[in-house]
């Protein structure tokens, strides 16, 4: 029977913990689990502390007790349930930049969230592991591995490369890892469980491509993006009518950065639920012939998309069918995804493999 603070595996006593960190969102969970047990926005509310009591801040009486916060004090909001929510003065930031952590004083409050909301366990009990991108630099890793280790006090930790991970979850130890994220999508052979990082190749565009096109498509067909915070109350109408809603009284002062967190929310919604991805090579003809698909939006406006949602994926592939302005495709931006193989040659004597890299 396992504990309070780890998990019986193989006879043995353990509790691991996974870091899964990307630009989008941070996964962690328990190493014996299928599932992450939290899957975090990768951004943090900053703003002024305006005190909001805890529970354990009440006193035996039942009364709540006052803070005696500085004037210049920040208070951090982390996940959707606090980021969500209409501040004033709150400003929304990143820890992530080109794939790694660049911003450690906030990677640290997502760090100290995780291990008191999440995992809910002393930091000192549990082995971590933490994934990183084969281009993460040498002093990056450095502070991370000093950062788990004179703080946290974790009793082990292990960084690994997240496509190797990826391999390995197929039961692959050598594969041609393609991995498309929220800022860009990379191409990484792996060899026998070993990630070659100078053959690894990668693109600037991944899932906020999709959102811009997306809001250049709608742009185009003169369908107003409302953010869900903003509608009171809505009306119901016939397809393609003029939307009728109540905006709601917002308090003043909010952010240009969480009003637009809050509007690319709702452009990956919309992402996630019309977007397609044609079996074949995109044809006007043969989407046309796919029935549509249904969409409201937070306006109470709805109507069919038919053709638009293979188009609005299928600029990943084909830059002709993007618009201009936002870049090229994922194959466009990395040339050699059509013509990059890995060749692995017979094994010699000692146990190691020749690798060629072959571009004709």
């Amino acid at each position: 029977m396992s504990g309070p603070n780890g998990m019986l595996y193989g006879g043995d006593e353990i509790g691991a913990l996974v870091f899964d960190p990307g630009h989008h969102s941070l996964r962690v969970g328990y190493a014996q689990e299928d599932t992450p047990k939290a899957d975090i926005p990768a951004v943090i509310g900053v703003g002024p502390a305006t005190h909001i009591p805890e529970a354990e801040e009440k006193v035996p009486d039942g009364n709540v007790t006052q803070s005696n916060t500085k004037k210049d004090e920040l208070r951090y909001y982390i996940d959707v349930t606090e980021l969500h929510v209409p501040r004033p003065g709150m400003e929304v930031q990143t820890y992530m930049k080109d794939g790694q952590v660049e911003n450690w004083d906030l990677f640290e409050k997502m760090l100290d969230y995780c291990y008191s909301k999440v995992i809910r366990s002393p930091s000192e009990h549990h082995p971590a592991l933490f994934t990183e991108a084969v281009w993460t630099t040498r002093p990056a890793r450095e502070k991370l591995a000093e950062l788990l280790f004179e703080k946290y006090q974790a009793p082990a930790f292990f960084l690994v490369k997240n496509a190797v991970l990826a391999a390995f979850a197929n039961g692959k130890s050598t594969a041609l890892v393609v991995d498309a994220g929220a800022s860009q999508t990379s191409a990484v052979p792996v060899i026998d469980g070993y990630a070659l990082v100078s053959a690894a190749v990668r693109s600037p565009v991944g899932g906020d491509h999709l959102v811009a096109q997306a809001k250049h498509m709608l742009n185009n067909m003169h369908i107003q993006m409302l953010p869900i915070y903003s509608i009171q109350s809505k009306e119901v109408i016939r397809e393609r009518e003029r939307a009728r809603y109540t905006l709601k009284t917002l308090p003043a002062g909010l952010t240009h950065t969480w009003q637009q967190y809050m509007l690319k929310r709702q452009y990956e919604d919309f992402v996630h639920c019309v977007a397609h991805v044609s079996e074949t090579a995109y044809d006007d003809r043969s989407a046309a012939s796919v029935p549509g698909l249904h969409y409201e939006f937070p306006g109470g406006y709805h109507q069919d998309f038919g053709p638009e949602r293979f188009k609005l994926s299928e600029c990943l592939f084909e830059q002709s069918l993007g618009a201009p302005h936002l870049g090229g495709s994922i194959l466009a931006s990395i040339g050699s995804f059509q013509q990059m193989w890995i060749s692995s040659q017979e094994y010699d004597e000692g146990g190691k493999g020749q690798l060629e890299r072959k571009c004709p």
